[in-house]
């Protein structure tokens, strides 16, 4: 692996640690924008680091890779949904599933 595709990998974990950190919502006008605008900074970090890595990445493990970029990314559009409508139940609802594939992601990328 390269220095480049190795910095794309830290800058993936370190995001995906990022978003598993973060705490109860509380339902006020700053958090909301606060989340909303973490949230699509670390998915635009994210899906340029994915794009590296997954370039750079073997044959056989661009599939992979691909299929777990994929839903990350269809997770992470239904969670900022979620807080652009502002639903408390909705958003850990939608933040559990990313948690789900964010695990993933911290497991595939040592």
């Amino acid at each position: 692996m390269d220095v480049r595709s190795r910095g794309s990998v830290n800058r993936i974990k370190k995001c995906a640690f990022d978003l598993l950190s973060i705490g109860d919502m509380s339902d006020d006008e700053n958090s909301w924008d606060l989340m909303g605008k973490d949230l699509r900074l670390k998915s635009m970090f994210l899906y340029c680091d994915f794009s590296q890595v997954i370039s750079n990445a073997p044959e056989e493990q661009k599939k992979t890779l691909s299929d777990l970029a994929n839903r990350l990314f269809h997770y992470m559009e239904e969670l900022d949904h979620a807080v652009k409508i502002r639903s408390i139940p909705l958003t850990q609802n939608r933040y559990n599933e990313a948690a789900h594939v964010l695990q993933e992601v911290m497991a595939i990328m040592l």
